[in-house]
This record gives C-alpha cells, sequence and structure tokens, in this order.
C-alpha cells in the first residue's frame, strides 16, 4: 500500500587494517632474538632452505669479482628474462626482488658496515640475572596508567617474595603507602598481567588462574577445578572431582595434565643466584666525536643466495613444480636476509639513541645512569615501544663500564635529592651505600633508611627498602648487628 520497499542493494565500505603477513611475523620474531638465538635460528634455516648458503671465508666478496668482471669488459645492459616455452607469463618477474640478486648472489655478500673500528674481544662474559624486582619495575615503567597507580605498582612489587607472592594484603599497602584503595586495587591487576605469568598472587589458587586466564581462556573446566577443588586436586582425587562437577574421569585427568605445567613458583626463575653465560650483541666504542655502536657479528654465518640454483630457473628444462618449488624458496630467502638486515638495523638505531642519553654513564660509571623511558626512545627512532622492547629483550652490550643488558638502561625516574631525579637503580646503590657506612654496631632499620630517603626527597615506604635490600642480598637489621 503505501509503505517503502526495502531497498536491496550492495555496499562498499572502505576501511584500513593492519594484517601481520608471514614476513611481518618473522620480522617481530627475528627482532628478539639475541645473537646466540639468532645464529641457531640461522643454522636451521640453511638446513630447512637449499637456496641459503654461507659465505666461506676463502670466497672473495662481491664487489671485488665486480671491479675484475668490470675491468676486463664493458658494461653491458641487463639481459631479459629468459622466456620458458609454452610459458608465456612468469611469475617470478613480479616479485619485488629490487637488488638482492646483485647484492647477495654467489659469489658471497658481507654487510656494507665494513669500517676500520677497534672492536672489543667479544668473548664469552658471565652475567648475573636480572633480578625478579628489576624484571618486574622494568614491565611497570613501560605501562601507561595513572602516577597513582604506578606508584601503588611500586608498593606492590616491593612486597613480592622470591617466588613472586604478593606477602601483605592490599588494605596494609595501602595505609603504609599512603595510596587509595582503588588504586592499589588497579595496580594489582596491572602487575598480575606482567611476565612472568601467576607473578604478585595472593595465593597458590590465584597464581594458577592468573596463568590459565592467560594461556587457556575458554578452557572453564580447568579453572573450575583449580578453583573449587584445590585441595582435592593436591590429593589426587580426581574421582571425587569428577563426581562434583558431573564430567568423565578422563577429561579430568586432562585438565591435571594442563596444570601440571604450570609454575607454582613464578619468581624464581628471575631470583637465580648463578651466573649465566651470554655473549654480547653490540659494543658502544669510544671514537673522537663519541661513541659509535658497533654489532657483534662474530661467528654469524654471512648468508648468499645460491647461483645454481638461479640458474634452475633460467633453464629451460626446468619443469614446473621445480621452478615454483625453487621461487618460493627465493622468496623465504630474501625475506629472511631482509629480516636479519632490519633486526640489526633497528637495534642499532635504539643503542644510538641509548648512546645519547647515557654518554655520562658511558665516561664516569653508574652513578650517572640516567632515568631512560622507554617511550621516549620510541618516539625518537620512530617505532612503536614495543618494538623497543623486542629489540633490547635479552641483549647486552660491551661497555667501557663493562658488559650490561640493554634493558639496565632504561630505568623510571624517582624523585631525587634538591628537586632532581634518579633511576631506580641508583636508589638501589644509594641504599647500599648507607648500609655499608652505617655502625656496625647500631645498624640502620629499614624505617631508619626510609625517613633518611626522605629526608633526601626521595618517598619510599619500610617494605619497598626491605625489598630492595633483599634483592641485593644484604641482611636484615638483627643480622648485620655487630656486638661489641
Amino acid at each position: 500500500m503505501g509503505g517503502q520497499q526495502p531497498r536491496i542493494g550492495l555496499n562498499l565500505k572502505v576501511a584500513q587494517k593492519q594484517i601481520l603477513t608471514p614476513g611481518l611475523v618473522q620480522m617481530v620474531s627475528v627482532l628478539a632474538l639475541n645473537k646466540l638465538e639468532l645464529r641457531e635460528m640461522i643454522n636451521q634455516e640453511m638446513v630447512a632452505n637449499p637456496v641459503l648458503e654461507e659465505l666461506s671465508e676463502d670466497v672473495p666478496l662481491l664487489e671485488d669479482v665486480e671491479q675484475k668482471v668490470n675491468a676486463e669488459k664493458p658494461p653491458q645492459p641487463p639481459a631479459e628474462q629468459p622466456v620458458v616455452p609454452g610459458d608465456n607469463h612468469d611469475s617470478f618477474q613480479e616479485i619485488d626482488f629490487g637488488s638482492f640478486f646483485d647484492d647477495y648472489l654467489d659469489p658471497g655478500y658481507r654487510s656494507p658496515a665494513a669500517e676500520v673500528i677497534e672492536k672489543p674481544s667479544f668473548e664469552n662474559f658471565l652475567s648475573q640475572p636480572a633480578s625478579l624486582t628489576d624484571h618486574l619495575e622494568w614491565q611497570l615503567s613501560l605501562s601507561i596508567c595513572p602516577d597513582a597507580v604506578r606508584e601503588a605498582g611500586h608498593s606492590i612489587i616491593g612486597n613480592l617474595n622470591e617466588d613472586g607472592y604478593l606477602t601483605a594484603t592490599l588494605e596494609e599497602i595501602a595505609q603504609t603507602g599512603e595510596h587509595a584503595p582503588e588504586d592499589v586495587a588497579a595496580a594489582l591487576e596491572l602487575v598480575q598481567q606482567f611476565d612472568p605469568l601467576g607473578v604478585a598472587a595472593r595465593d597458590l589458587r590465584e597464581c594458577l588462574l592468573i596463568q590459565l586466564k592467560a594461556l587457556n581462556p575458554d578452557n572453564t573446566l580447568v579453572q573450575q577445578i583449580v578453583s573449587d577443588h584445590l585441595r582435592q586436586l593436591q590429593n589426587k582425587q580426581y574421582r571425587e572431582i569428577a563426581r562434583a562437577l558431573d564430567r568423565p574421569v578422563k577429561a579430568v585427568e586432562r585438565c591435571v595434565e594442563i596444570i601440571r605445567k604450570l609454575d607454582p613458583r613464578p619468581g624464581q626463575r628471575y631470583n637465580r643466584a648463578e651466573a649465566r653465560l651470554i655473549e654480547p650483541d653490540v659494543a658502544f666504542v669510544k671514537m673522537r666525536d663519541g661513541y659509535q655502536v658497533v654489532m657483534n657479528e662474530d661467528g654469524l654465518p654471512q648468508l648468499r643466495l645460491s647461483r645454481h640454483y638461479r640458474r634452475l630457473l633460467e633453464t629451460d628444462g626446468t619443469t614446473r613444480e621445480v621452478r615454483n618449488y625453487v621461487k618460493e624458496r627465493f622468496t623465504s630467502a630474501i625475506q629472511l636476509i631482509k629480516n636479519i638486515e632490519q633486526r640489526k638495523q633497528t637495534i642499532i638505531r635504539v643503542c644510538e639513541a641509548i648512546i645519547r642519553r647515557q654518554g655520562e654513564f658511558l665516561d664516569k660509571g653508574i652513578e650517572s645512569l640516567r632515568p631512560m623511558m622507554i617511550k621516549e626512545v620510541a618516539e625518537e627512532v620512530g617505532v612503536h615501544p614495543s618494538t623497543v622492547s623486542r629489540a633490547v629483550a635479552n641483549k647486552y652490550a660491551h661497555t667501557p663500564q663493562g658488559v650490561y643488558e640493554l634493558r639496565y638502561f632504561f630505568s623510571e625516574a624517582v624523585q631525587g635529592p634538591l628537586g632532581g631525579s634518579t633511576s631506580l637503580i641508583n636508589l638501589k646503590r644509594l641504599v647500599k651505600k648507607m648500609i655499608e657506612e652505617e655502625d656496625p654496631g647500631h645498624p640502620f632499620t629499614d624505617d631508619q633508611i626510609a625517613q633518611q630517603l626522605h629526608e633526601k626527597g626521595i618517598c619510599v615506604t619500610r617494605r619497598t627498602v626491605a625489598k630492595y635490600r633483599e634483592d641485593m642480598r644484604i641482611p636484615s637489621t638483627h643480622q648485620r648487628r655487630v656486638k661489641a
């Protein structure tokens, strides 16, 4: 009658989305590798991809070969891609290889960074792993949250034991740290999202649930077992659990296998006292006009693309199956080489930003270490903060002051003397210095240290001082007292 008929049509909507291609996924993973891990990964790729070959030391550089060839004959225009009989379209020509065949084909390629720089000896070093407190404080400094929540986060981290469990109630933290209860609750939720999963839990049940919700969010059965039947689980009363939940015993046993893979003491992996073997990824080398970043590429395989497989693509008798396989392998090999070079350039740019901010530390030592935020470096380099995080994760630098983990240079500022700012690392050193200079017969209590810091304009709680002291393996007041 008089109503309008519904209109049927095709509507097109244009939208931008960021899609992770396999190449980008590999780039992210390659960036996170340190030198030892990268070397292992390259060796595995060379086994899996026959197009990739390692440059031997006795093979001349590509530049040397080109000079020799150019001296013997005049330059000629590049030959056109041969056409395979019966195949009028070669998809290989559509691949944007750029200059990769010019640079990476046999007789080999080496990084253009052939500067004459006196590099340090890149032998293996023993390094003390970061403590749980350092690891969590570093993540807190990267988090976007209100200042009040961040301050409460410091107090929560300062009240964790070596296993990573929270040893004080939220009410105690709010009262002693003069935090609002809602800020403490928000800080706890934030810290419980950090690595290692399960940290800042108040008991075993919460620790396991934090891990399960992150690793198996859709498995409600295993979460219910941990939440409601933890004691029966510890006593291996699987039939009783199955009867109570009205589920098959086999389903409960499958959940038990998942629970067994969880870590009931997540903080322990960051509180091991033994040293570990590491190899620096970069060196900060003193030059006339400042410091320069030098990548440690000693022992890394120098990759090249095989000319033999390139000839297979140019041979008329090569079957389509072989050609497609070789094309796929070339694409994969070139993507890997690109990602390795991208990793190198990203690390160099991040390290150059570190040098610009930490020049005084490189010249004078740890007392001159400045607070430095991941976000600041990310903005300067022009990348996302998570890219900087991956670029510095588990990587070490050889500096005039010793070998340091790159993450060591990133530290949040704590309000310091005369209104200036000091890093959390130097705050720990200040606590240590106070204890070293105390009267052995009347050592300072944690309360007295906190009060002295407060007089210097640094506001920390007694519990925070106690945690820093424990992290530095400094005994308690009673244990330090020397009787006359």
